[in-house]
């Protein structure tokens, strides 16, 4: 990594750990698996006609992939917005991107540890929901075998195995939306503007995909491509959604961050 994008980056992570919507967002990731664990407890059974619904008395390790199908509704997607539609525009609001972008270090490198910065940032809250979520549900059902999407019995090692690399499947689709968390951020100049844009974007893809009549167009919306994961939890392993997924994914976060780049390079410093 270059050192004046390392150098960025690092700064931008101390900024971030001293920032509300940081552990907003964190905590959301943390709050939600307990909260679900706690009301099927309390219900005494999971959520019927969902994939994994049905067994998560049986094995905690339902618990996160059922989350999964639920948090690609708003949850991950804002949690991802929270710091991507945030990380430019707020030194708009602070008054301080003039101060920035008139230091040593050029645009680019500048953007590029920002950029770095949100991405670590949606990365960590997910694995982090992820832990939390396989330790509440274990503690409630046990680290027991889990069933397939193909009715195949799965180890409980392997069952962890295949729920962490679900999550790392999962991140494609949530850096696409941190890509367009970032692009928002940077033609806005306003946070709240961006966050709530790159929430409603992702809402209106999924509305998008459940109009009658569109059903050709929803293997490549970027909605779709939350349910990817689900390609590794089938015997065999079906690749062609999760292939799908890095494609279609790279089509709406690689203009989107290319854009904001060259934006950012344009900026206007006398104006802020």
């Amino acid at each position: 990594m270059n050192p004046g994008v390392l150098t960025v980056y690092r700064w931008e992570l101390r900024k971030l750990r001293y920032q509300k919507r940081t552990y907003l967002g964190l905590g959301l990731a943390v709050v939600v698996p307990i909260i679900f664990v706690a009301a099927v407890s309390v219900r005494h059974g999971g959520p019927h006609n969902f994939a994994f619904g049905d067994y998560i008395d049986r094995s905690g390790l339902a618990v996160p992939l059922v989350i999964l199908l639920f948090g690609a509704l708003w949850m991950f997607p804002l949690i991802a917005a929270l710091v991507a539609g945030d990380i430019v525009a707020s030194e708009d609001h602070n008054g301080t991107l003039k101060t920035i972008l008139t230091r040593s270090i050029d645009r680019g490198q500048i953007f590029s540890g920002k950029a770095l910065a949100a991405s670590t940032y949606a990365i960590v809250a997910i694995l982090l929901d992820g832990v939390v979520a396989i330790v509440a549900g274990c503690l409630k059902s046990g680290f027991n075998p889990i069933q397939s999407l193909s009715g195949t019995i799965v180890s409980a090692p392997k069952g962890l195995e295949l729920v962490f690399v679900s999550l790392l499947v999962y991140l494609i689709p949530i850096l696409a939306i941190v890509c367009i968390g970032l692009l928002l951020s940077t033609i806005t100049h306003n946070s709240a503007a961006a966050v709530v844009g790159t929430l409603m974007f992702s809402l209106v893809l999924q509305l998008v995909a459940i109009l009658p009549g569109l059903g050709g167009v929803q293997p490549y919306l970027l909605s779709t491509q939350f349910d990817a994961w689900q390609g590794l939890l089938r015997t065999p392993t079906d690749w062609d959604p999760i292939i799908r997924a890095a494609w279609v994914c790279a089509l709406y976060g690689l203009p989107a961050l290319g854009t904001a780049y060259l934006v950012f390079l344009r900026r206007d410093v006398a104006g802020g």
